[in-house]
């Protein structure tokens, strides 16, 4: 009998086609991010049972653009770029579960198949987009990190932009801001084979990084429009009231998350 292996699809008789390799997954990465407020019923409606609005600021959002290069534990991804690197635009909210905050993801967007693989894993909302960002550089006319500083970023999906920004740096801060700052409460979801089987999977998650590290953050102010698409609702996250936006690099490693809720299992 031939025996597969690999971590993810395709599994293959070496293992080498796999989409992705096993956890722990690092990370190394340029974040923007600007925070605002919405109406806080446009938050509800994305939560699903048993999530619940959070207690304090519960408009808050975060659209966050990241460009990543990324790796498995020996690293070899990164001397063969087209494995690493990538880009990716999400949304985050805050929402409460069992009286604990957590941030969850409700929309997400990346460039790559190998990291839409690893959201599924995850519980990420993961679709294919376009995404790009001002790069920091010390020569020439790419901005440095410093006061006065301006940076880019644009998002766009099934040829359609939906997002654009550009963030000016003020000063350092203290903190990358707080939307996105709490563990992640995510669903994993996969429909029964079968018609009308419900779901085959069906699992609460809290997932976070195993470690972190992290550059200077910077904070500073945004100006931030969103479109509206026949096929994303990110727009219906309207801007209220703009928060403030950041810019830092990090460094992060996950290696797993935990079960919090199963449709079978129940509370662990």
């Amino acid at each position: 009998m031939a025996r597969v292996r690999g971590y993810f699809h395709p599994k293959t008789a070496t293992g080498t086609s796999s989409l992705i390799p096993s956890p722990p997954w690092h990370y190394s990465g340029d974040l923007l991010t600007v925070e605002y407020r919405t109406d806080p019923s446009r938050v509800r409606e994305l939560l699903p049972e048993p999530l619940e609005l959070a207690d304090e600021d519960p408009g808050a959002v975060a659209l966050i653009w990241a460009d990543w290069q990324s790796c498995a534990a020996s690293g070899q991804e990164l001397l063969d770029p087209v494995l690493a690197q990538y880009k990716e635009a999400f949304a985050v909210v805050r929402c409460a579960y069992q009286g604990r905050t957590y941030t969850r993801c409700v929309y997400i967007w990346v460039d790559k198949d190998f990291a839409i693989a690893r959201g599924l894993h995850q519980g990420y909302p993961k679709k294919l987009g376009s995404i790009h960002q001002t790069r920091p550089h010390p020569y020439g006319p790419a901005p440095r990190i410093e006061a006065g500083a301006r940076f880019g970023a644009t998002l766009a999906a099934a040829d359609r932009r939906l997002a654009q920004a550009v963030v000016t740096l003020r000063e350092p801060s203290g903190t990358n801001g707080f939307v996105n700052g709490h563990p992640m409460a995510h669903h994993r979801w996969l429909p029964s084979i079968e018609k009308g089987g419900g779901l085959a999977l069906d699992e609460l998650v809290e997932s976070g990084a195993a470690s972190v590290e992290g550059g200077q953050p910077w904070v500073g102010e945004a100006d931030l429009d969103l479109f509206a698409s026949p096929t994303e609702e990110l727009a219906r996250l309207e801007v209220r009231e703009p928060i403030a936006a950041y810019y830092r690099q990090i460094g992060v490693v996950w290696d797993g998350g935990r079960l919090l809720e199963s449709n079978t299992s129940g509370a662990q």
